[in-house]
């Protein structure tokens, strides 16, 4: 740049060889917007060259691009979702499905309804036990407020079992927006995430044999018993 300004003042002087000072400063007024455009052109230049921001302190767009690829492709407040494996089955989406007597967690459910459901296929084929799951967690067995404890406790949600009557007062009242105790004093099941599982076969169109617990749709009404859920679930 100073070079250029040299260059410039030669110029100046070479046409007009009789000037006096001043009026070799009046063609230097006259060749400041020159100076100042190539100052500005020779900046964004450089600017662009190290990947840095252009005039005004904007990015420049090969700086920003990366940026934008940066959460993996999900849009801003898209829910992470895990692969899907035997041990941990999921499906896209809020609700819970049932594939082959098998349990498939929602991708965007809280982590511990996911537990919940998981758990339930680890007992899915369990035989009924009157008491079972009430005495050890891994048990030959289970009865209906015995399973529904064993899933619960798998979320650690519940530390010790309970009967389909301590289900009366357990959590809070209300159906919940993922997971829902239904009990009276004579049975208990559990509701999560669009799917039942129970050991009643009331409401099954295709039931699954055996006598334990099982994944089932919701049932239509729950009349005669009590709806309770956990904290924020």
């Amino acid at each position: 740049m100073r070079q250029e300004a040299q260059a410039l003042f030669a110029l100046a002087r070479q046409l007009t060889p009789p000037a006096d000072e001043r009026e070799i400063l009046r063609y230097l007024r006259f060749l400041a917007p020159v100076f100042a455009l190539l100052a500005l052109t020779g900046s964004s230049q450089a600017a662009a060259a190290a990947g840095g921001t252009g005039v005004g302190g904007s990015p420049s767009s090969s700086s920003s691009t990366p940026a934008a690829h940066s959460n993996g492709g999900q849009g801003i407040g898209a829910p992470a979702t895990a692969p899907s494996t035997p041990a941990h089955p999921t499906v896209p989406g809020s609700r819970a499905k049932i594939i082959k007597g098998v349990a498939y967690a929602p991708s965007y459910a809280p982590r511990k309804v996911q537990e919940i459901i998981w758990a339930g296929n680890r007992i899915r084929t369990k035989p009924y036990v009157f008491g079972g799951g009430h005495g050890v967690w891994k048990d030959v067995g289970y009865d209906c407020s015995g399973s529904v404890s064993y899933v619960l406790h798998a979320a650690h949600l519940l530390n010790t079992s309970m009967d389909s009557s301590g289900f009366e007062n357990w959590g809070q009242s209300g159906v919940g927006q993922w997971v829902t105790v239904y009990t009276n004093p004579g049975h208990a099941f559990i509701e999560v995430a669009g799917i039942r599982l129970d050991t009643s076969a009331e409401g099954d169109p295709h039931p699954a044999p055996g006598t334990g617990p099982r994944w089932r749709p919701l049932m239509q009404g729950t009349p005669g018993f009590q709806s309770r859920h956990p904290a924020n679930l």
